[in-house]
C-alpha cells in the first residue's frame, strides 16, 4: 500500500513516545498539575504496557534498595556505602505516594491488582559473605528509613523466613540473611494498564496505538514536528508539539539520535536480554513468599545479581528465578534484529570502542551466559534450592534492556548502569535512556522531567501547591517522623497493612 501523507494542524503541548509506565506517569503527572495541557500518547505496537512494562519481561518489580545489594558497594576502606541505597528507598516511597494520591481521590480502584505485600530478603553464602552483609546491616539500621530490618546468622530463623532456600542446609555451611517485612511486589503492567485509563476516563486522553514515530524534527512555528506513521495502514502523519518525551524504553536512542539536539552526541547504548526459570509446579510456588536476593558473582555485572521471587501475575502467584542473560541485537522485544548496528553512529564510535574495550569482563559473561544449557541454569537455582528439579521449572525469555554508554575523557566510552534523561538546553525535548531501578523509580524520574519541561508550571503556586500534595517528599529533606507519618499514610492507602 502506497503511503499517504495526512498533515495534521492539531498543536500538542506534550507528546509521549511509548505507551510504557513512564509516560503514563508523565502524562498524568502533567495533567494533574495542569489539565488545560493537551497531551498526547503515541504507541507502536497495537496496546500499551507490552515491552519492558509487562509484568514478565520488568526485571524488577518494587526496586527499594531493601534488599538489593548491588545498592550497598564495599568500598576499598572496608565500609560500606549506603548512599544509593538511601536515595532509591526515598524514590520508591514517592512512586508510593504518587499511587496513594490517586487511591484516596478516587482516581485509582483495587490497588491490590498492582501492589502486594512482600518481604524483602538478603542471603548469601561463605565466611566473606556472611561479613559483608552483617556490615551492610550495621551500616543501614541506624537510618530510620531501615531501623526495621532484622539479621540473622541462625538457619532456623531462615527455616521461618525462606524454608524453600534454607532447608537441608548443612552446620558448615555459612549463611547470613536479613529481612524487612514492609517491601512490595509491584505489577508495572497492570499500574500502566490503570494509569491510561485514568488519562482516558478522566481527561480524555487517549493512547494512540498502532503509531510508528519515524522521526521529530524543528518546527518554526512550535517546537517539534513529529513525524509518524501508522503500522497497519501505512498513513503518515505530522503532528506539532511543543514537548515532546521520548520514552520508548530500548527504542528511545535510535529515536534521539534522529534529533537535532547536541546533547545526542556520543551516546550509544548496549542492549541485553534477560530470561528467567519459571516455576510449574504449584505445591513449590506456595512454599516461597517474597523477594531473597542475593551477591552477583566476582566479576560479574549488577545486573546478574540472582533472586528467587514471588510475583503476582494475572492474578496468579508466580516463582521465577534469575535473571540470566542473552544476548540480541534487538533494542526492543519486538524490535529489529538491526537495532545495534543502526545505532553506531560516527559520533558515538570513541564510545562505543572504549566502553566494550574496557569491559571485556561483561562480553566474557554475556557469552558464558548465551551457552548455558537448562542444566546448567538449574545447577545455578540449586544454589538456592537445594533439590530443585529439572522438571518443575522451564525457561522463560524476559524483556531486553539497552545499557547507556557515555563518552568518558580517559576510557573512551564507559557502559552505565542505571537511567538517564537527556534533554536539549530549553527542556523542550527529554529522552530516557537506561534500564534499572527504572519502573520501581518512575514517578521521581517523571517528576524531574517535568520540571525540565515545564518549569513554569511546576514552580508556579498552583503547581507547588499540587506537587506536595502528591508527593509529599519532593523536594524535602526526609527526617524520620516525615518518613513514617508518609508511610503509614501509603501504607494504609494501598493495602499494605
Amino acid at each position: 500500500m502506497t503511503s499517504q501523507t495526512i498533515n495534521v494542524n492539531t498543536d500538542y503541548d506534550l507528546i509521549c513516545v511509548g505507551g510504557g509506565i513512564m509516560s503514563a506517569s508523565l502524562a498524568l503527572l502533567v495533567k494533574l498539575v495542569q489539565p488545560k495541557l493537551k497531551v498526547l500518547i503515541l504507541e507502536r505496537l497495537d496496546d500499551v504496557a507490552l515491552e519492558s512494562s509487562a509484568a514478565w519481561n520488568n526485571a524488577g518489580t518494587g526496586h527499594s534498595a531493601l534488599c538489593e545489594l548491588n545498592y550497598t558497594p564495599e568500598k576499598e576502606d572496608g565500609s560500606i556505602d549506603i548512599t544509593k541505597a538511601l536515595k532509591i528507598c526515598k524514590q520508591f516511597e514517592i512512586s508510593k505516594q504518587f499511587w496513594s494520591y490517586l487511591v484516596n481521590h478516587d482516581f485509582l480502584e483495587n490497588p491490590s491488582e498492582f501492589i502486594q505485600k512482600m518481604p524483602h530478603y538478603s542471603w548469601v553464602t561463605g565466611e566473606e559473605n556472611a561479613t559483608y552483609l552483617k556490615k551492610r546491616y550495621e551500616a543501614l539500621k541506624d537510618h530510620f528509613m531501615f531501623e526495621s530490618m532484622e539479621f540473622t546468622e541462625d538457619v532456623q530463623k531462615m527455616l521461618e523466613w525462606f524454608p524453600l532456600i534454607a532447608k537441608d542446609r548443612g552446620e558448615e555451611e555459612v549463611l547470613a540473611a536479613t529481612k524487612i517485612e514492609r517491601g512490595t511486589g509491584v505489577n508495572y503492567g497492570s499500574l500502566t494498564r490503570k494509569l491510561f485509563e485514568i488519562l482516558e476516563n478522566k481527561y480524555d486522553t487517549k493512547v494512540q496505538c498502532n503509531q510508528n514515530v519515524l522521526d521529530i524534527d524543528p518546527d518554526d512555528e512550535v517546537e517539534w514536528s513529529v513525524k509518524v506513521q501508522h503500522t497497519e495502514t501505512k498513513e503518515v502523519q505530522h503532528l506539532d508539539a511543543k514537548h515532546v518525551f521520548i520514552g520508548a524504553g530500548g527504542g528511545s536512542l535510535l529515536l534521539l539520535q534522529k534529533v537535532e539536539i547536541d546533547e545526542k552526541d556520543g551516546y550509544g547504548g548496549f542492549p541485553v536480554s534477560g530470561e528467567w526459570l519459571v516455576c510449574k509446579n504449584e505445591e513449590i510456588i506456595q512454599k516461597h513468599l517474597g523477594k531473597v536476593y542475593s551477591k552477583a558473582g566476582v566479576g560479574d555485572p549488577p545486573m546478574s545479581t540472582p533472586h528467587l521471587d514471588t510475583r503476582y501475575i494475572n492474578g496468579k502467584r508466580e516463582l521465577l528465578f534469575g535473571p540470566f542473560a542473552g544476548f540480541s541485537p534487538k533494542f526492543l522485544k519486538e524490535g529489529s534484529r538491526l537495532d545495534l548496528f543502526k545505532s553506531i553512529k560516527f559520533d558515538n564510535i570513541p564510545a562505543m570502542f572504549g566502553a566494550f574495550w574496557h569491559n571485556m569482563p561483561l562480553t566474557g559473561y554475556l557469552i558464558k551466559q548465551v551457552l548455558m544449557s537448562h542444566d546448567d541454569r538449574m545447577d545455578d537455582l540449586r544454589k538456592f534450592v537445594k533439590d530443585a528439579k529439572n522438571e518443575d521449572w522451564e525457561l522463560m525469555v524476559a524483556g531486553q534492556r539497552v545499557q547507556i554508554i557515555k563518552k568518558d575523557e580517559f576510557e573512551g566510552g564507559r557502559l552505565q548502569f542505571g537511567t538517564e534523561v537527556v534533554h536539549s538546553k530549553d527542556g523542550s525535548i527529554t529522552a530516557l535512556l537506561g534500564a534499572s531501578p527504572g519502573a520501581s523509580t518512575a514517578v521521581q524520574i517523571m517528576l524531574e522531567v517535568l520540571e525540565i519541561a515545564f518549569p513554569e508550571e511546576v514552580h508556579s503556586d498552583h503547581g507547588k501547591k499540587i506537587l506536595a500534595a502528591l508527593v509529599p517528599f519532593w523536594k524535602q529533606e526526609l527526617n524520620k517522623e516525615l518518613f513514617d507519618t508518609e508511610l503509614a499514610a501509603s501504607n494504609k492507602a494501598l493495602g499494605l497493612v
